[in-house]
């Protein structure tokens, strides 16, 4: 009998283990839902991430759409355009910083602006 109680005590905490890691697994990025940015003339557009990856934006001309990762404190999204855009926290403010097909995250932005999560 204490075997069987071992066993199953050991078995319950496994489950107990495994339900936490899914559920941290798929916990929300703060970075998912709808921003509100700029572009490089000044024009007001949304970027939205969703929580399967997927990114999409309603700039005027263009229909970018695209997929995001967070890495840091940061969300880097790459657009079916070729560019490049990062949203970053630092501290209690949000930015877009946007970079040229080719150019490097880490380098300097083609242009940036105030990130607003709006949704």
């Amino acid at each position: 009998m204490r075997v069987i109680g071992k066993l199953r005590t050991a078995l319950l905490s496994a489950a107990v283990a495994f339900s936490m890691t899914a559920v941290s697994a798929f916990a929300a990025s703060e970075f998912e839902g709808t921003w509100k940015v700029k572009d490089t003339a000044s024009k007001a557009f949304e970027i939205t991430l969703a929580s399967d990856g997927s990114a999409k934006a309603n700039r005027i001309g263009d229909g970018m759409t695209g997929t995001w990762k967070e890495e840091g404190s940061a969300a880097v999204i790459t657009w079916n355009t070729g560019w490049t855009t990062k949203i970053s926290k630092d501290g209690n403010k949000y930015t877009k910083s946007a970079f040229k097909k080719g150019e490097p995250v880490d380098g300097k932005p083609t242009n940036t602006s105030i990130a607003e999560k709006v949704k």
